[in-house]
């Protein structure tokens, strides 16, 4: 069985993968910035991958590599940090494993590779479903910073033939997320109502002002530093409820993955036999709303008119078709649920 390094193995992503290859009988070294932590089924090390000499010595003896350590979002730190933590310390990782002989390496990238969530300006959705050929076009660091780590895994297998993949994750819940989930459902479905009672000028209107208003804030760095938006919160009390909650969901698809569906995608990562450097999409295959996914198009996406597939039932606004083909992965604790 495979001797496995995860970096970052600490978070809910890293735990759920840990819980997984450890049942499987693969033998699990976990790296983290923090010391004393107690991982069950893995032996943990710190060891900060900015660091290169420890993180080298780190990997030796590893099979494979599964690389989900990074800065989580623009707003976290310093854009300096982001970059530093993101994108150097992943070339870090890739070189150690050059130099280590390990061929395989699957790495944490995310749906904002593409730009649309945190960026400063907008990026244009070009089709519906998004697939791994829609153009990324960030204007953030944080989602700058994964786009060019999946640039970073094409280097290395040009360079040196390691194979892998970089999965471009959504927001993954935890499993005790799961009985609160109706609650997060029950706004939206609400606004649907309401908009749907509209005549159609009047939604295309609604659109269009939550839209405008949404990009005028986060041109103003909403996204990127939390003073700002706790600023901007208390000036513009009105535009923080309902719309801006609905634009924001507009820019993540309205899409979610389970922490056991992450852990089954990055297992048959390792696994699954394939060469090259490949991105992929990995999230539910349904929305998580409740609400036809063809009404939430006409509603929230009508700047959008190319469709790749028509869109039937609650199917997702993010394909999936990609890792389905070349790893095996099919989404097995979803969040889609239709309304009654």
């Amino acid at each position: 069985m495979m001797n496995i390094l995860i970096t970052g193995g600490t978070g809910a992503v890293g735990k759920a993968v840990v819980e997984r290859l450890a049942a499987k009988g693969f033998t699990v070294k976990v790296i983290g910035r923090s010391s004393d932590v107690d991982i069950p089924g893995a032996q943990y090390t710190p060891c900060d991958i900015t660091d290169y000499p420890n993180l080298r010595a780190a990997v030796r003896g590893i099979d494979a590599v599964i690389h989900l350590a990074a800065v989580p979002n623009p707003s976290a730190v310093s854009s300096e940090q982001v970059f530093l933590a993101n994108a150097q310390g992943t070339f870090n990782v890739y070189k150690a494993c050059e130099e280590e002989g390990i061929q395989r390496v699957v790495q944490a990238s995310s749906i904002n590779a593409l730009g649309v969530f945190y960026g400063k300006k907008p990026a244009p959705i070009h089709y519906l479903p998004v697939d791994e050929e829609h153009p990324c076009l960030s204007s953030d660091v944080y989602s700058f910073s994964k786009h060019v780590i999946e640039d970073i895994g094409d280097y290395y297998w040009r360079r040196s033939g390691i194979s892998g993949v970089a999965l471009r994750l959504p927001w993954v819940a935890p499993q005790t997320y799961r009985p609160r989930h109706s609650e997060r459902q029950k706004p939206v479905q609400a606004l649907v109502e309401r908009l749907l009672a509209l005549s159609a000028d009047e939604r295309t209107h609604w659109f269009h002002e939550a839209w405008t208003r949404y990009n005028e804030l986060r041109a103003q760095g909403m996204q990127e530093d939390r003073q700002v938006y706790m600023s901007l919160k208390e000036r513009h009390p009105e535009w923080f409820g309902e719309a801006l909650s609905a634009m924001s969901n507009r820019v993540n698809f309205w899409t979610m993955l389970d922490e056991r569906d992450s852990a089954q995608a990055i297992e048959k990562s390792l696994t699954a036999s394939y060469e090259g450097s490949h991105v992929l999409f990995v999230n539910d295959d349904k929305n998580w709303t409740g609400v036809p996914s063809q009404t939430l198009a006409e509603l929230f996406y009508p700047d959008v008119t190319q469709f790749k597939k028509p869109l039937t039932g609650l199917d997702t606004f993010v394909s999936i078709e990609k890792a389905r083909q070349l790893i095996g992965f099919e989404v097995e604790y979803s969040f889609g649920e239709p309304i009654l």
